[in-house]
């Protein structure tokens, strides 16, 4: 099932990365396990934040787990961390609207000394619940998805119509018959009446 772990805004500094906000969905895993898991998540997003390179993408599978990153030319970085079935394309794209929104609502100069306690982005537990459905993130993934079903109507309708058009042709084929037997049946008749004709 597709399922998106965590999400986490990070600014790259000279010699480390800063967790600048980050939001969790971790009911998937034990009560006890919740805890260990957020601290391997937040270790596991600073150091790939830290060896990837300015205004670039990086994916890297580990086991089940997908972990996105993008470390755009400001060094304002985003990673998304998933199961392997989310579409490397849509988190890419919601990382991408993840920053740009972060930056339009929290200045550029806080970035650098801010933290999560310090830093007010409310909106990363929405983008967390939201993009769940992959298709919720990109339109380009909606829009498939709507032609598929449309696909999938045309295919049925095609489908019906080809068997009434069967159908048709069995009633036209009987319609042949019948037109002969029709014409076999009045030369019989005929015959028949001409000979009690005076």
């Amino acid at each position: 099932m597709v399922k998106v772990y965590g999400l986490v805004v990070l600014y790259k500094g000279v010699t480390s990365a800063t967790i600048l906000k980050a939001a969790y969905d971790l009911q998937s895993f034990s009560f006890f396990q919740r805890s260990s898991v957020q601290e391997f998540m937040t270790f596991v997003s600073k150091t790939i934040v830290e060896r990837t390179h300015q205004a670039s993408r990086q994916s890297v599978k580990e086991g089940e787990y997908m972990v996105q990153v993008y470390v755009r030319a400001d060094n304002l970085a985003g990673v998304l961390i998933s199961d392997h079935e989310y579409p490397n394309r849509v988190a890419h794209t919601l990382i991408t609207k993840l920053l740009d929104d972060f930056s339009a609502k929290v200045p550029v100069a806080i970035w650098q000394t801010g933290d999560e306690t310090t830093i007010d982005f409310p909106v990363l537990p929405q983008y967390l619940a939201k993009y769940q459905d992959p298709k919720e993130a990109d339109a380009l993934t909606k829009i498939q998805n709507d032609l598929d079903e449309t696909k999938i109507i045309l295919h049925d309708t095609i489908k019906a119509v080809l068997e009434r058009g069967e159908k048709l042709d069995d009633l036209v084929e009987k319609s042949n018959s019948l037109s002969m037997h029709s014409k076999a049946f009045y030369k019989t008749a005929r015959k028949t009446n001409s000979c009690c004709n005076f």
